[in-house]
């Protein structure tokens, strides 16, 4: 039984999405699923192997939950050869400790927030392997090459987008939409691309949800109007998020 007014749009991967549905209708959320990409392989178990060869107990820094099950199913985690295993969020680390992986995660859960964790301190001649998809940000290696380390990274999976035709657009209007879920910039750029510049709908009445401070900033550029950011991409952020604007538009 739906308890509140908004009707969300889960753009995330299939699996994740329908994990997240279920929270919210437990939660009394109305929500419809629509993936915008998939995840495929993307990396050889050789790759992985040669890579590893040529480092000597290196920082490992896992950037998703796709980073760690990808990776994993390439060889699993347990036998690599590693200095100290970070996660950046708190989705990350629970799929790292279901590895039985003892695993460090920072108290803000963005690249920032990573950035400062103790053993990234002092990383001069040290070897540090990012795990990730394809594409992401650079700011992570960008810094830690600053301070000295060497850097390397493993794309586990990649980002395989899927296309829709403008018929999406209505579907989501008979579906009465009115809050989007976004957890990534290219995520953002995507759906935007998707709706047709004489809808000012979605810009100007939707509410869209974030995952961070660089998204929401990146979302006012575009031209959107109602941003909330959830300060992070897992459930109880979100969850968080949805009901600080219940309790805004209670106040209104």
């Amino acid at each position: 039984m739906t308890k509140h007014k908004l009707k969300i749009l889960i753009t995330r991967p299939e699996k994740a999405g329908r994990d997240l549905q279920d929270c919210l209708q437990q939660q009394g959320y109305q929500s419809y699923c629509q993936p915008c990409f998939d995840y495929q392989d993307g990396a050889s178990l050789e790759q992985l192997q040669i890579l590893q060869s040529q480092l000597t107990r290196p920082l490992v820094i896992f950037i998703s939950v796709a980073a760690v099950e990808f990776a994993n199913k390439l060889m699993p985690i347990s036998l690599w050869s590693t200095k100290e295993v970070i996660a950046v969020g708190a989705a990350t680390e629970r799929a790292l400790k279901t590895l039985g992986i003892s695993v460090l995660v920072p108290a803000k859960h963005n690249s920032e927030g990573l950035l400062v964790l103790q053993p990234l301190q002092n990383v001069q001649a040290k070897d540090v392997l990012i795990v990730r998809g394809d594409g992401g940000r650079e700011l992570i290696a960008e810094d830690l090459r600053q301070r000295g380390a060497s850097v390397h990274y493993f794309e586990s999976y990649r980002r395989v987008w899927r296309s829709f035709s403008p018929e999406v657009i209505k579907t989501w209007h008979q579906q009465q939409i009115n809050c989007i879920l976004i957890t990534s910039n290219a995520l953002l750029e995507f759906i935007v691309n998707l709706i047709d510049n004489s809808d000012n709908y979605w810009q100007e009445q939707c509410l869209w949800i974030v995952a961070s401070n660089r998204i929401a900033l990146k979302a006012k550029e575009i031209g959107i109007s109602r941003i909330i950011n959830a300060n992070g991409a897992n459930t109880t952020a979100i969850i968080n998020a949805l009901a600080y604007e219940q309790e805004l538009s209670h106040t209104k």
